[in-house]
């Protein structure tokens, strides 16, 4: 009998080295090595049987990951060997196997590579054999028959192959023998076969020893004592109505659920037939434990949480003992099946290869490795991964249920600076179990923004004559990256096309964006001019953006009125002279006067101080003209000293003046009266004054169509301004002016109406304007016409009329 179990051993060996070299064959990369070797042993070359350059190992960061699986073993970068790095007990990673495989996986990366090694866990013989209790009693009759057969404890031995139990020794007696029996993977199981008839009278009991030995070189044996006492007459042993029972079970019954009932019957009489039943010599000591028997009725009941991953199948020995003296017993065998449900979810085991990603990644990139098992068998076992949410990763599948978690698009760490990734796995169950893990993944920044301005251009105006080093504007640009990459400077961009630098005229502070004038400047030199400034992030490679900035320089009350020749020389004295026949009205000189300053500043107005008393003459304020107002008499001055201002109407004002002496002369054809002059009255209408009365009529006639015709045109032309004007409107006044009107806007047009030479000054009501045209029309002379910073750029309209009253455009 032991020689047969030996050759089943052994033929069992030879069918696994058998299929280890069909395994080798099919292309895996396999190890081999033996359990409890000491740390650091080297076990093989993973460079050589991958064919990778070891050299090539550090700069793809070469490395084993073990997942779910405990950090075993690890790699010599530097040689590309396998070592062990923890102690390993094959019996706690395996069990009861008798093949035990480690699987790892080795990554590499640049390009992203995954290798699967399968390591085998050889055993050695570390363990002993070793039986359920240290002692066991048998009560036997001393009638009992040659040959009857008494069943012994299984001895287990957790180790496997040639190392595992082997076979029993009995320790030399005259009255029993040992048989042994496979039972396949259950064990060998032993029993004690009467060989000599008992005599109890003769030895009331007997003590043997029962040695279990494994197949280890050298072999390890455990022992038990068995003690037998020899009873009298009770002859009869209990019979099962089967020898093997069979029964299903759902795993996680409610405790105390009955799950079957074994009978036996005894053809004794009275105590000798009464039987008591009870659970003894299970080799799984610790499932058996989950099952109870009632002694009485022989229903077994579960006492604990059945679970089909712990153990599909458990076999449980039944004894029937009677109560007789000594007591006969005998033993079945029930097969307990555990039916699987579908009670445990997913596993998901992530190994992280990259915590943070550059937001420039290209798709493809391994950032963890995956991977997921279920406890449950069959389509309770398969599983469904999946990523919750749309975020740009991937699940790509290596083999079965492990997986590599890539990008799958393009990253943007302004939008998204992490990603918290939902790994769900779903089993096949029904109904469903489900599981999820988390995996936070940073995005780090790069320079793929530039600085953005809030607006493409920036309008500032100016007072001219501000102080040099004035603060002007503060331009601010934006940048939605990080760190360095949102440190933005700026600076000034010269124009090339200009002979002036913008930075003799203007500073930037690089930091904040302040812009401060680096000249005190002029109006009348300079209304408006433009420039750029750039800002420009500190990243690699630094990006930038312009902003335009639009200056209008703001006219401020600086210059004085200027008085034109003859009389602007004011080292001297003027002198006109005047007839003494002048009639009220006469013409006696026109001053004119001229103001660089712009809009309501270069508005002009004539004033004109005469010695006390006198009261002659008068000027007209806005022509500047010097008239008489009476006739002269006899009492008035030969000579009459003038002083003549003008002002304009800035803030504070500015005047000029100048002195005139106006000088009455007699007149030659009266002898008699010394400052009296009779005029003479034309009785008779000449052709002459006709003719220049007709000239008047149709010079101003066309003056003022050409007038309103050149307003209408400059407000259809505006932008914007004037888009919603009606028809024009002229209103005289009572002072000789009138007004031009739209509905969006009104011009004045004042001009005296004492002569044909008068200035004429159009602008905008309400008056004083903030936004006007002052247009100085002086007969015989040049056009001088100014205008202040509009809102809107408006069209420029220069005319000048002459003596004759003939209007040019």
């Amino acid at each position: 009998m032991m020689k047969h179990a030996i050759l089943k051993s052994f033929a069992r060996t030879w069918i696994v080295f058998l299929l280890c070299l069909w395994d080798m064959s099919s292309g895996k990369i396999e190890f081999s090595i033996s359990e409890e070797v000491s740390q650091g042993t080297v076990f093989g070359n993973i460079a050589k049987e991958l064919n990778i350059n070891v050299k090539e190992m550090e700069t793809r960061m070469f490395q084993i990951v073990s997942g779910s699986t405990a950090n075993y073993f690890d790699v010599k970068l530097t040689t590309g060997e396998l070592f062990v790095k923890e102690r390993i007990d094959r019996e706690q990673v395996c069990g009861n196997n008798l093949k035990c495989t480690l699987t790892v996986e080795a990554v590499a990366q640049n390009p992203h590579s995954l290798y699967r090694i399968q390591i085998h866990i050889l055993d050695v013989n570390d363990n002993a054999p070793t039986f359920p209790g240290s002692s066991l009693t048998l009560n036997i009759t001393e009638v009992a028959t040659l040959g009857e057969r008494y069943h012994l404890p299984i001895a287990e031995d957790p180790d496997t192959g040639s190392n595992s139990l082997k076979g029993y020794r009995l320790s030399p007696n005259e009255y029993f023998s040992l048989e042994t029996q496979s039972e396949g993977v259950q064990g060998i199981s032993a029993e004690l076969v009467l060989k000599k008839s008992l005599d109890r009278e003769k030895q009331p009991f007997i003590k043997l020893l029962l040695t279990a030995f494994d197949g280890g070189k050298p072999p390890k044996t455990g022992s038990i004592d068995i003690i037998i006492y020899t009873f009298d007459v009770n002859d009869n042993n209990p019979v099962f109505t089967k020898t093997l029972y069979k029964v299903q079970v759902t795993e996680n019954v409610p405790f105390r659920t009955k799950l079957i009932t074994v009978t036996a019957t005894d053809a004794d009489d009275g105590m000798n037939s009464e039987i008591e039943y009870s659970l003894i010599g299970n080799r799984n000591v610790k499932a058996s434990e989950k099952f109870s028997i009632t002694p009485d009725t022989g229903e077994i009941h579960t006492q604990g949480q059945i679970d089909y991953e712990e153990s599909p199948a458990i076999e449980l020995r039944v004894q029937a003992k009677d109560k007789g003296s000594p007591p006969r017993s005998a033993q079945c065998k029930v097969l307990v099946e555990v039916i699987d449900i579908n009670d445990n979810a997913p596993e998901i085991t992530i190994t992280p290869l990259l915590q943070t990603v550059r937001e420039d990644t290209t798709p493809g990139k391994a950032v963890a490795l995956v991977t997921v098992s279920d406890q449950d068998g069959g389509k309770n076992g398969d599983i469904k991964c999946t990523i919750k949410d749309l975020i740009p990763f991937k699940l790509d599948s290596n083999y079965d249920n492990h997986y590599s978690l890539v990008v799958d698009r393009p990253l943007d760490r302004e939008r998204d600076s992490h990603y918290n990734v939902t790994i769900i796995a779903t089993d096949g169950g029904t109904p469903p179990l489900s599981s999820a893990s988390d995996y936070i993944i940073y995005v780090s920044d790069v320079n793929d923004n530039a600085p953005q301005f809030p607006e493409p251009v920036i309008n500032v105006c100016l007072k001219e004559n501000t102080p040099v080093g004035s603060l002007m504007a503060t331009v601010s640009a934006f940048d939605p990256d990080l760190n360095e990459n949102a440190q933005v400077s700026y600076s000034l961009v010269e124009n090339k096309k200009s002979d002036t630098s913008v930075s003799t005229m203007m500073n930037v502070n690089s930091l904040n964006g302040d812009i401060y004038s680096m000249q005190s400047l002029n109006y009348e030199d300079v209304k408006k001019f433009d420039f750029q400034i750039q800002a420009t992030d500190s990243g690699v490679p630094a990006l930038s953006s312009n902003v335009t900035v639009h200056v209008l320089i703001l006219d401020e009350n600086d210059n004085s009125p200027v008085i034109l020749p003859p009389y602007s020389d004011q080292d001297s004295v003027n002198s006109e002279n005047i007839p003494y026949s002048a009639e009220a009205g006469y013409f006696v000189a026109k001053i004119r006067a001229v103001d660089a300053d712009s809009g309501y500043n270069a508005l002009l107005s004539y004033h004109i101080s005469e010695p006390k008393g006198t009261n002659l003459f008068r000027i007209g304020t806005s022509s500047g003209e010097i008239r008489t107002k009476r006739r002269m008499s006899d009492s008035d001055l030969k000579t009459h000293p003038l002083i003549i201002t003008v002002t304009d109407h800035g803030e504070p004002p500015l005047s000029a003046s100048m002195s005139i002496d106006v000088v009455v002369e007699e007149d030659t054809g009266d002898k008699q009266t010394s400052f009296k002059q009779v005029p003479l009255i034309e009785d008779t209408f000449s052709d002459l004054n006709l003719y220049l009365l007709i000239a008047i009529i149709s010079v101003t006639a066309i003056f003022l169509v050409s007038l309103i015709t050149l307003i209408a045109v400059k407000c259809h032309r505006t932008d914007g301004i004037f888009s919603s004007c009606s028809a024009p409107m002229i209103t005289t006044h009572p002072d000789g002016s009138w007004s031009y009107s739209k509905t969006t806007q009104q011009y004045d047009v004042c001009f005296s109406s004492d002569t044909l030479k008068s200035d004429v000054v159009v602008f905008p009501s309400p008056f004083p304007p903030a936004d006007a045209e002052l247009i100085s029309i002086n007969g015989g002379d040049t056009f001088m016409r100014t205008q202040t910073l509009p809102s809107t750029e408006k069209r420029k309209i220069p005319f000048t009329t002459s003596e004759t009253g003939k209007y040019e455009k």
